[in-house]
Protein backbone atom coordinates (compact mmCIF):
# COMPACT_ATOMS: atom_id res chain seq x y z
CA UNK A 1 0.00 0.00 0.00
CA UNK A 2 1.36 3.40 -1.04
CA UNK A 3 0.18 6.40 0.96
CA UNK A 4 0.70 10.14 0.55
CA UNK A 5 0.50 12.38 3.62
CA UNK A 6 -0.01 16.05 2.82
CA UNK A 7 1.29 18.34 5.53
CA UNK A 8 4.53 17.67 7.40
CA UNK A 9 3.39 19.20 10.66
CA UNK A 10 2.69 17.50 13.96
CA UNK A 11 -0.15 15.24 12.79
CA UNK A 12 1.40 14.59 9.38
CA UNK A 13 4.84 13.50 10.61
CA UNK A 14 3.47 11.37 13.44
CA UNK A 15 0.87 9.73 11.20
CA UNK A 16 3.33 9.19 8.36
CA UNK A 17 6.00 7.66 10.60
CA UNK A 18 3.52 5.36 12.34
CA UNK A 19 1.89 4.21 9.10
CA UNK A 20 5.36 3.50 7.72
CA UNK A 21 6.05 1.46 10.83
CA UNK A 22 2.92 -0.57 9.99
CA UNK A 23 4.77 -1.56 6.80
CA UNK A 24 3.18 0.95 4.41
CA UNK A 25 5.15 2.93 1.84
CA UNK A 26 4.56 6.53 2.94
CA UNK A 27 5.50 9.81 1.28
CA UNK A 28 5.04 13.00 3.31
CA UNK A 29 4.55 16.16 1.25
CA UNK A 30 5.03 19.76 2.33
CA UNK A 31 5.62 23.08 0.53
CA UNK A 32 8.36 24.09 2.98
CA UNK A 33 11.59 23.04 1.25
CA UNK A 34 13.76 23.76 4.31
CA UNK A 35 11.57 21.60 6.54
CA UNK A 36 11.60 18.75 4.00
CA UNK A 37 15.39 18.82 3.81
CA UNK A 38 15.58 18.62 7.61
CA UNK A 39 13.14 15.70 7.70
CA UNK A 40 15.13 13.85 5.05
CA UNK A 41 18.01 13.92 7.54
CA UNK A 42 15.75 12.73 10.34
CA UNK A 43 15.59 16.13 12.08
CA UNK A 44 12.17 16.84 13.59
CA UNK A 45 11.10 20.52 13.80
CA UNK A 46 9.39 20.05 17.18
CA UNK A 47 9.81 17.90 20.26
CA UNK A 48 7.80 14.68 20.58
CA UNK A 49 9.19 11.74 22.60
CA UNK A 50 10.29 8.84 20.39
CA UNK A 51 9.38 10.47 17.08
CA UNK A 52 12.89 11.19 15.84
CA UNK A 53 13.92 7.58 16.40
CA UNK A 54 10.80 6.30 14.59
CA UNK A 55 11.36 8.62 11.62
CA UNK A 56 15.04 7.65 11.30
CA UNK A 57 14.18 3.96 11.55
CA UNK A 58 11.65 4.12 8.71
CA UNK A 59 13.83 6.38 6.57
CA UNK A 60 16.53 3.74 6.84
CA UNK A 61 14.07 0.99 5.92
CA UNK A 62 13.00 3.12 2.93
CA UNK A 63 9.36 2.95 3.96
CA UNK A 64 9.17 6.70 4.71
CA UNK A 65 10.20 9.59 2.48
CA UNK A 66 9.72 13.35 2.32
CA UNK A 67 9.21 15.55 -0.73
CA UNK A 68 7.83 18.84 -2.02
CA UNK A 69 6.61 17.14 -5.22
CA UNK A 70 2.86 16.71 -4.67
CA UNK A 71 2.17 15.36 -8.16
CA UNK A 72 4.67 12.52 -7.85
CA UNK A 73 3.53 11.58 -4.34
CA UNK A 74 -0.15 11.51 -5.38
CA UNK A 75 0.56 9.56 -8.58
CA UNK A 76 2.24 6.76 -6.63
CA UNK A 77 -0.43 6.54 -3.90
CA UNK A 78 -3.89 5.03 -3.67
CA UNK A 79 -4.68 6.80 -0.39
CA UNK A 80 -3.99 10.46 0.38
CA UNK A 81 -4.13 11.72 3.98
CA UNK A 82 -4.77 15.44 4.49
CA UNK A 83 -2.94 16.59 7.64
CA UNK A 84 -2.71 20.37 7.32
CA UNK A 85 -3.55 22.91 10.01
CA UNK A 86 -6.93 24.46 10.70
CA UNK A 87 -6.02 27.38 12.99
CA UNK A 88 -8.67 29.70 14.41
CA UNK A 89 -9.87 32.80 12.59
CA UNK A 90 -10.31 35.98 14.66
CA UNK A 91 -14.01 35.12 15.12
CA UNK A 92 -13.18 31.64 16.45
CA UNK A 93 -14.18 29.74 13.32
CA UNK A 94 -11.75 27.26 11.77
CA UNK A 95 -9.50 28.67 9.05
CA UNK A 96 -9.89 26.19 6.20
CA UNK A 97 -7.62 27.99 3.72
CA UNK A 98 -4.96 25.26 3.87
CA UNK A 99 -7.63 22.60 3.34
CA UNK A 100 -8.94 24.52 0.33
CA UNK A 101 -5.43 24.86 -1.14
CA UNK A 102 -4.85 21.12 -0.78
CA UNK A 103 -8.19 20.25 -2.40
CA UNK A 104 -7.51 22.52 -5.39
CA UNK A 105 -3.96 21.18 -5.72
CA UNK A 106 -5.25 17.61 -5.69
CA UNK A 107 -7.81 18.49 -8.37
CA UNK A 108 -4.89 19.52 -10.59
CA UNK A 109 -2.90 16.29 -10.28
CA UNK A 110 -5.33 13.41 -9.65
CA UNK A 111 -5.61 11.28 -12.78
CA UNK A 112 -7.03 8.02 -11.41
CA UNK A 113 -9.18 6.77 -8.53
CA UNK A 114 -7.99 7.93 -5.11
CA UNK A 115 -9.23 7.76 -1.53
CA UNK A 116 -8.88 11.16 0.17
CA UNK A 117 -8.68 10.85 3.96
CA UNK A 118 -9.08 13.94 6.16
CA UNK A 119 -7.13 13.69 9.40
CA UNK A 120 -7.16 17.44 10.00
CA UNK A 121 -9.73 18.60 12.54
CA UNK A 122 -12.48 20.19 10.46
CA UNK A 123 -16.02 21.47 11.11
CA UNK A 124 -19.05 19.38 10.24
CA UNK A 125 -19.65 19.49 6.49
CA UNK A 126 -16.02 20.08 5.49
CA UNK A 127 -15.42 16.66 3.94
CA UNK A 128 -18.36 17.08 1.58
CA UNK A 129 -17.02 20.52 0.69
CA UNK A 130 -13.60 19.00 -0.06
CA UNK A 131 -15.15 16.46 -2.41
CA UNK A 132 -17.18 19.16 -4.11
CA UNK A 133 -14.07 21.32 -4.60
CA UNK A 134 -12.10 18.45 -6.11
CA UNK A 135 -14.95 17.19 -8.30
CA UNK A 136 -15.73 20.65 -9.69
CA UNK A 137 -12.07 21.50 -10.41
CA UNK A 138 -10.44 18.18 -11.36
CA UNK A 139 -8.69 18.00 -14.72
CA UNK A 140 -9.31 14.30 -15.28
CA UNK A 141 -12.67 12.52 -15.34
CA UNK A 142 -11.92 10.14 -12.46
CA UNK A 143 -13.76 9.16 -9.30
CA UNK A 144 -12.63 9.91 -5.77
CA UNK A 145 -13.94 8.89 -2.39
CA UNK A 146 -13.72 10.94 0.81
CA UNK A 147 -13.11 9.51 4.27
CA UNK A 148 -13.16 11.34 7.60
CA UNK A 149 -10.59 9.78 9.92
CA UNK A 150 -9.97 12.26 12.76
CA UNK A 151 -6.82 12.02 14.87
CA UNK A 152 -6.76 11.76 18.66
CA UNK A 153 -3.08 12.36 19.34
CA UNK A 154 -2.00 13.78 22.69
CA UNK A 155 1.14 15.87 22.43
CA UNK A 156 3.81 14.10 24.43
CA UNK A 157 2.21 10.68 23.87
CA UNK A 158 1.38 10.78 20.16
CA UNK A 159 3.13 7.58 19.08
CA UNK A 160 1.48 5.57 21.83
CA UNK A 161 -1.89 7.08 20.90
CA UNK A 162 -1.46 6.18 17.23
CA UNK A 163 -0.18 2.66 17.88
CA UNK A 164 -2.62 1.87 20.71
CA UNK A 165 -5.65 4.12 20.22
CA UNK A 166 -8.84 4.07 22.28
CA UNK A 167 -10.78 3.89 19.02
CA UNK A 168 -10.49 4.44 15.28
CA UNK A 169 -13.19 6.57 13.64
CA UNK A 170 -13.88 6.04 9.92
CA UNK A 171 -16.58 8.17 8.34
CA UNK A 172 -17.60 7.70 4.73
CA UNK A 173 -20.20 6.61 2.21
CA UNK A 174 -18.21 4.24 0.00
CA UNK A 175 -17.95 0.68 1.33
CA UNK A 176 -14.95 0.16 -0.96
CA UNK A 177 -13.06 3.18 0.44
CA UNK A 178 -13.93 2.21 4.02
CA UNK A 179 -12.56 -1.29 3.37
CA UNK A 180 -9.28 0.22 2.10
CA UNK A 181 -8.88 2.34 5.24
CA UNK A 182 -9.70 -0.62 7.47
CA UNK A 183 -6.97 -2.54 5.66
CA UNK A 184 -4.47 0.23 6.40
CA UNK A 185 -5.36 -0.01 10.09
CA UNK A 186 -5.38 -3.81 10.08
CA UNK A 187 -2.62 -4.04 12.74
CA UNK A 188 -4.96 -2.16 15.12
CA UNK A 189 -7.99 -4.17 14.05
CA UNK A 190 -6.14 -7.40 14.85
CA UNK A 191 -5.31 -5.95 18.28
CA UNK A 192 -9.07 -5.57 18.88
CA UNK A 193 -9.04 -1.78 18.80
CA UNK A 194 -12.67 -0.57 18.62
CA UNK A 195 -13.59 0.70 15.15
CA UNK A 196 -16.54 3.04 14.62
CA UNK A 197 -17.79 3.14 11.03
CA UNK A 198 -20.15 6.03 10.45
CA UNK A 199 -21.09 8.87 8.09
CA UNK A 200 -18.91 11.89 7.36
CA UNK A 201 -20.74 14.38 9.56
CA UNK A 202 -20.80 12.12 12.61
CA UNK A 203 -17.09 11.35 12.30
CA UNK A 204 -16.29 15.07 12.10
CA UNK A 205 -18.37 15.82 15.18
CA UNK A 206 -16.90 12.99 17.29
CA UNK A 207 -13.52 14.78 17.28
CA UNK A 208 -14.93 18.17 18.23
CA UNK A 209 -17.22 16.69 20.87
CA UNK A 210 -14.37 14.74 22.47
CA UNK A 211 -12.07 17.74 22.77
CA UNK A 212 -14.85 20.03 23.96
CA UNK A 213 -15.85 17.58 26.70
CA UNK A 214 -12.27 17.16 27.95
CA UNK A 215 -11.79 20.93 27.96
CA UNK A 216 -15.00 21.23 29.98
CA UNK A 217 -13.74 18.62 32.45
CA UNK A 218 -10.51 20.57 32.98
CA UNK A 219 -12.39 23.82 33.45
CA UNK A 220 -14.79 22.21 35.90
CA UNK A 221 -12.03 20.97 38.20
CA UNK A 222 -10.33 24.39 37.98
CA UNK A 223 -13.57 26.02 39.14
CA UNK A 224 -13.79 23.48 41.98
CA UNK A 225 -10.16 24.25 42.88
CA UNK A 226 -10.90 27.97 43.13
CA UNK A 227 -13.90 27.21 45.34
CA UNK A 228 -11.78 24.91 47.54
CA UNK A 229 -9.45 27.79 48.34
CA UNK A 230 -12.39 29.84 49.59
CA UNK A 231 -13.94 27.15 51.80
CA UNK A 232 -10.86 25.31 53.10
CA UNK A 233 -11.15 22.07 51.09
CA UNK A 234 -8.38 20.23 49.22
CA UNK A 235 -9.03 19.83 45.49
CA UNK A 236 -6.52 16.98 45.15
CA UNK A 237 -8.64 14.83 47.46
CA UNK A 238 -11.88 16.06 45.88
CA UNK A 239 -10.57 15.06 42.44
CA UNK A 240 -9.47 11.66 43.72
CA UNK A 241 -12.88 11.05 45.24
CA UNK A 242 -14.59 12.09 42.02
CA UNK A 243 -12.25 10.10 39.79
CA UNK A 244 -12.99 6.82 41.55
CA UNK A 245 -16.55 7.09 40.25
CA UNK A 246 -16.39 5.07 37.01
CA UNK A 247 -18.96 7.39 35.45
CA UNK A 248 -16.51 10.29 35.84
CA UNK A 249 -12.99 8.82 35.74
CA UNK A 250 -9.76 10.35 37.04
CA UNK A 251 -8.26 11.65 33.80
CA UNK A 252 -8.35 15.41 33.15
CA UNK A 253 -9.24 16.17 36.77
CA UNK A 254 -5.92 17.86 37.50
CA UNK A 255 -6.33 21.58 38.27
CA UNK A 256 -3.93 24.08 36.78
CA UNK A 257 -3.56 27.49 35.14
CA UNK A 258 -5.99 26.71 32.32
CA UNK A 259 -5.88 24.47 29.26
CA UNK A 260 -3.83 25.38 26.19
CA UNK A 261 -2.17 23.72 23.23
CA UNK A 262 -3.04 23.30 19.60
CA UNK A 263 -6.39 21.52 19.99
CA UNK A 264 -8.63 22.34 22.94
CA UNK A 265 -8.78 26.15 22.60
CA UNK A 266 -9.24 26.25 18.84
CA UNK A 267 -11.64 23.29 18.69
CA UNK A 268 -13.89 24.63 21.43
CA UNK A 269 -13.94 28.04 19.76
CA UNK A 270 -14.74 26.48 16.39
CA UNK A 271 -17.60 24.41 17.84
CA UNK A 272 -19.01 27.46 19.62
CA UNK A 273 -18.85 29.48 16.40
CA UNK A 274 -20.48 26.72 14.36
CA UNK A 275 -23.21 26.29 16.97
CA UNK A 276 -24.06 29.98 16.80
CA UNK A 277 -24.06 29.95 13.00
CA UNK A 278 -26.69 27.18 12.82
CA UNK A 279 -28.82 28.53 15.66
CA UNK A 280 -27.78 25.92 18.23
CA UNK A 281 -25.53 27.76 20.69
CA UNK A 282 -23.25 25.87 23.08
CA UNK A 283 -23.87 27.81 26.30
CA UNK A 284 -21.71 25.48 28.40
CA UNK A 285 -18.75 25.78 26.04
CA UNK A 286 -19.07 29.56 25.91
CA UNK A 287 -18.72 29.55 29.71
CA UNK A 288 -15.77 27.13 29.46
CA UNK A 289 -13.85 29.53 27.21
CA UNK A 290 -14.55 32.48 29.49
CA UNK A 291 -13.58 30.58 32.65
CA UNK A 292 -10.39 29.27 31.05
CA UNK A 293 -9.15 32.75 30.21
CA UNK A 294 -9.83 33.91 33.76
CA UNK A 295 -8.02 30.86 35.15
CA UNK A 296 -4.77 31.95 33.52
CA UNK A 297 -4.95 35.18 35.51
CA UNK A 298 -5.18 33.27 38.82
CA UNK A 299 -1.38 33.03 38.69
CA UNK A 300 -1.08 36.81 38.77
CA UNK A 301 -3.54 37.04 41.66
CA UNK A 302 -1.44 34.60 43.67
CA UNK A 303 1.82 36.44 42.91
CA UNK A 304 0.32 39.75 43.97
CA UNK A 305 -1.13 38.21 47.13
CA UNK A 306 2.44 37.56 48.31
CA UNK A 307 4.29 40.51 46.76
CA UNK A 308 1.53 43.14 46.57
CA UNK A 309 3.51 45.16 44.02
CA UNK A 310 5.60 43.29 41.43
CA UNK A 311 7.36 46.43 40.18
CA UNK A 312 11.14 45.83 40.19
CA UNK A 313 10.59 42.33 41.62
CA UNK A 314 12.12 39.26 39.93
CA UNK A 315 9.67 36.50 39.02
CA UNK A 316 10.98 33.07 37.99
CA UNK A 317 8.81 30.92 35.71
CA UNK A 318 9.49 27.19 35.37
CA UNK A 319 7.63 25.72 32.39
CA UNK A 320 6.65 27.50 29.17
CA UNK A 321 5.02 24.71 27.16
CA UNK A 322 1.30 24.21 27.76
CA UNK A 323 2.00 20.69 29.07
CA UNK A 324 5.08 18.50 29.70
CA UNK A 325 6.80 16.38 27.02
CA UNK A 326 6.15 18.85 24.21
CA UNK A 327 7.70 22.03 22.84
CA UNK A 328 4.27 23.42 21.93
CA UNK A 329 3.57 26.80 23.56
CA UNK A 330 0.35 27.60 21.70
CA UNK A 331 -2.22 29.04 24.13
CA UNK A 332 0.24 28.46 26.98
CA UNK A 333 -0.60 30.36 30.19
CA UNK A 334 2.93 31.77 30.09
CA UNK A 335 2.06 33.74 26.95
CA UNK A 336 -0.66 35.55 28.91
CA UNK A 337 1.05 35.94 32.27
CA UNK A 338 4.56 37.08 31.32
CA UNK A 339 3.60 40.16 29.23
CA UNK A 340 1.38 41.38 32.09
CA UNK A 341 4.20 40.94 34.62
CA UNK A 342 6.58 42.86 32.37
CA UNK A 343 4.05 45.64 31.86
CA UNK A 344 3.76 45.95 35.65
CA UNK A 345 7.50 46.45 35.94
CA UNK A 346 8.62 42.96 36.97
CA UNK A 347 11.80 41.29 35.81
CA UNK A 348 11.03 37.82 34.43
CA UNK A 349 13.40 34.85 34.26
CA UNK A 350 12.27 31.62 32.58
CA UNK A 351 13.35 28.03 32.08
CA UNK A 352 11.82 25.13 30.14
CA UNK A 353 13.55 21.87 29.13
CA UNK A 354 12.58 22.05 25.43
CA UNK A 355 10.17 24.93 24.71
CA UNK A 356 12.28 28.09 25.07
CA UNK A 357 13.03 28.52 21.36
CA UNK A 358 9.35 28.12 20.46
CA UNK A 359 8.44 30.55 23.23
CA UNK A 360 10.88 33.16 21.88
CA UNK A 361 9.22 32.91 18.46
CA UNK A 362 5.74 33.19 19.95
CA UNK A 363 6.28 36.07 22.37
CA UNK A 364 8.65 38.23 20.31
CA UNK A 365 11.30 40.64 21.55
CA UNK A 366 10.13 41.12 25.12
CA UNK A 367 12.88 41.59 27.70
CA UNK A 368 12.96 38.15 29.29
CA UNK A 369 15.96 36.32 30.74
CA UNK A 370 16.17 32.78 29.37
CA UNK A 371 18.08 30.46 31.71
CA UNK A 372 19.89 27.17 31.14
CA UNK A 373 18.95 25.48 34.44
CA UNK A 374 16.21 25.77 37.09
CA UNK A 375 18.78 26.96 39.65
CA UNK A 376 19.97 29.74 37.36
CA UNK A 377 16.35 30.71 36.83
CA UNK A 378 15.52 31.04 40.55
CA UNK A 379 18.73 32.81 41.65
CA UNK A 380 17.97 36.19 43.25
CA UNK A 381 14.25 35.73 42.58
CA UNK A 382 11.43 37.14 44.69
CA UNK A 383 8.93 34.49 43.60
CA UNK A 384 9.09 31.10 41.89
CA UNK A 385 6.11 29.97 39.77
CA UNK A 386 5.77 26.42 38.42
CA UNK A 387 3.52 26.50 35.35
CA UNK A 388 4.28 23.14 33.69
CA UNK A 389 4.64 19.81 35.49
CA UNK A 390 7.85 18.62 33.83
CA UNK A 391 9.28 15.66 35.74
CA UNK A 392 12.53 17.48 36.47
CA UNK A 393 10.57 20.10 38.44
CA UNK A 394 9.16 17.44 40.78
CA UNK A 395 12.49 16.89 42.53
CA UNK A 396 14.01 20.35 42.79
CA UNK A 397 16.51 20.91 45.59
CA UNK A 398 14.23 23.22 47.53
CA UNK A 399 16.79 23.72 50.31
CA UNK A 400 19.31 25.06 47.79
CA UNK A 401 16.64 27.11 46.04
CA UNK A 402 15.62 28.78 49.30
CA UNK A 403 19.23 29.84 49.89
CA UNK A 404 19.61 31.55 46.52
CA UNK A 405 16.21 33.28 46.34
CA UNK A 406 15.70 36.80 47.66
CA UNK A 407 12.35 35.84 49.15
CA UNK A 408 11.31 32.15 49.37
CA UNK A 409 7.89 32.25 47.70
CA UNK A 410 6.73 29.19 45.73
CA UNK A 411 3.53 29.23 43.66
CA UNK A 412 2.88 25.68 42.49
CA UNK A 413 0.20 25.90 39.79
CA UNK A 414 0.34 22.14 39.15
CA UNK A 415 0.28 20.89 42.77
CA UNK A 416 3.40 18.82 42.23
CA UNK A 417 4.60 19.34 45.82
CA UNK A 418 3.08 18.28 49.11
CA UNK A 419 2.53 21.71 50.74
CA UNK A 420 4.12 20.55 54.00
CA UNK A 421 7.53 20.05 52.38
CA UNK A 422 8.23 23.63 51.15
CA UNK A 423 6.51 25.07 54.24
CA UNK A 424 8.83 23.13 56.57
CA UNK A 425 11.78 24.58 54.67
CA UNK A 426 10.48 28.09 55.25
CA UNK A 427 8.77 28.81 51.92
CA UNK A 428 5.62 30.84 51.58
CA UNK A 429 3.72 28.30 49.49
CA UNK A 430 0.54 28.38 47.43
CA UNK A 431 -0.78 25.54 45.33
CA UNK A 432 -4.09 25.54 43.52
CA UNK A 433 -7.28 24.43 45.23
CA UNK A 434 -5.57 23.95 48.57
CA UNK A 435 -6.65 26.09 51.51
Amino acid sequence: MHIAVIGAGYVGIVSGACLADFGMKVTCVDKDQEKIEMLKRGIIPFYEPGLEELVKKNLKMERLSFTTNLKEAVKNSLVIFICVGTPPNPDGSADLSQIRDVALSLAEVIDEYKVIVTKSTVPVGTNRWIKSLIDSNKKADVAIDIISNPEFLREGAAIEDFMHPDRVIIGGESAYAIAIIKDIYRPLYLAETPFIITDLETAELIKYSSNAFLATKITFINEIANFCEKVGADVTVVAKGMGLDVRIGAKFLNPGPGFGGSCFPKDVKALVHHGRSVGSPFRILEAVLEANEKQKLRVLEKIETFLENVNEKTISILGLSFKPNTSDVRESPALVIIPILLKKGAKVKVYDPVAMEEFKKAIGDLEIEYCSTPLECVKDSNCLVILTEWNEFRFLDLSQIKKIMKTPILIDMRNIYDPSIPKKLGFSYSGIGRA
